[in-house]
């Protein structure tokens, strides 16, 4: 199967005088898994249809394998398309559905269509419910019907929108673990829309973060996790903790409510700035009136909630006047005033507006 890359230039997407997207640009690369994620209305599945070809862009420029598509209609793009409530055909059959896109492709190595039919089905695990209706499937199965017939016109490009999100838990995480294996398979250029964060971060080579129709970042999911770019990143992809304040101390502090709280060493600040830390769970200790070891930053704090995650506790606290989430494996769940402890290094310190220059080098391509 060919594949090709998708560049985004400048895009803007406008409904009625209402900005749906401004300004972004993006480049993805040829066999990349890249997911768009975001709340809802942030702009992700406009951007996602536009790249289809189902949305006309005010302004910028699509290209899929170099080549200008902005102007061209879906059927010349060679896009596959998922949707959210799957699209299959209710008076098809299995085989029929995922043929349906085939009427108006041209195989072009001698291949018939059933031939191909068959070799998609037996792909997706339904090789032998080609001749039922969709009405006869579950959920994840019809799912897997409409992600074989998008893959049956051997597409450049595959582009999913939300595709798992009206299904369980359980049964999103084994068809998210298929849909990253086929797509291995094949060395597809894949387009995964969801809101879920832990289904980006698990399934993904780059991710961007999408928010008022606008990228936030761009970079690898342990990027993502580890360096949010904004604040909103941080708050947005998996639990953190985010400390807003004013700079002080020539530079070296946060005043956040009357606490001071050291910033990272490489962080280039000014006294009188707006900035706030981010900060994972994980990366705060807990103990109990004995004190935590280790961490240099040291909150003193009042066990309000626990709630038990099986291999860890999630364990809310409070300190001056504001909930610190901390995660942790004690065998038995914290409670009272504990001494919550973490090191500057783990920490992440962001503008308003984005994150501060540091150090090490960060995610760019």
């Amino acid at each position: 199967m060919r594949t090709a890359g998708v560049d985004v230039d400048d895009l803007a997407v406008a409904y009625d005088g209402v900005t749906a997207l401004e300004g972004v640009s993006l480049s993805i690369e040829e066999g990349e898994f890249f997911t768009l994620v975001g709340p809802s209305g942030c702009g992700k599945t406009t951007l996602l249809r536009s790249i289809a070809g189902l949305e006309k862009p005010s302004a910028g420029r699509i290209a899929i394998d170099g080549r200008d598509v902005t102007d061209e209609p879906t059927e010349n793009r060679n896009v596959g398309m998922v949707f959210q409530n799957y699209a299959l055909f209710p008076h098809m059959s299995v085989r029929e559905n995922v043929a349906y896109g085939l009427q108006f492709h041209d195989l072009g190595d001698g291949r018939e269509a059933d031939e191909r039919v068959s070799e998609l089905l037996e792909l997706v695990d339904l090789a032998s419910f080609g001749d039922r209706e969709p009405t006869q499937l579950s959920g994840g199965q019809r799912q897997r019907v409409a992600l074989a017939r998008a893959l049956a016109p051997e597409p450049d490009v595959l582009l999913l929108d939300e595709p798992l999100s009206a299904l369980d838990a359980q049964l999103r995480e084994r068809l998210r673990v298929q849909i990253k294996t086929l797509q291995r398979e094949l060395d597809i250029t894949t387009v995964y829309v969801t809101h879920d964060q832990a289904e980006a971060l698990a399934i993904s080579d780059r991710i961007a973060v999408v928010q008022d129709g606008a990228v936030e970042q761009v970079a690898t999911p342990e990027t993502v996790y580890r360096d949010p770019a904004s604040p909103f990143v941080a708050e947005f992809v998996g639990d953190n903790n985010v400390f807003a304040g004013e700079v002080t101390r020539g530079g070296s502090g946060l005043d956040v409510g009357g606490a001071t709280l050291p910033l990272p060493s490489e962080v280039d600040a000014r006294d009188g700035e707006s900035a706030a830390l981010s900060v994972r769970p994980e990366s705060i200790s807990l103990e109990g009136n004995g004190g935590a070891t280790g961490g240099e930053t040291t909150l003193d704090a009042t066990v309000r909630t626990t709630e038990f995650l099986g291999d860890a506790y999630r364990v809310h606290c409070l300190w001056n006047d504001r909930t610190v989430v901390v995660k942790t494996g004690a065998t038995e769940p914290p409670a009272g005033d504990v001494t919550l402890r973490f090191d500057s290094a783990d920490a992440t310190a962001l503008r308003n507006q984005g994150e501060f220059s540091r150090a090490r080098r960060r995610e760019t391509r």
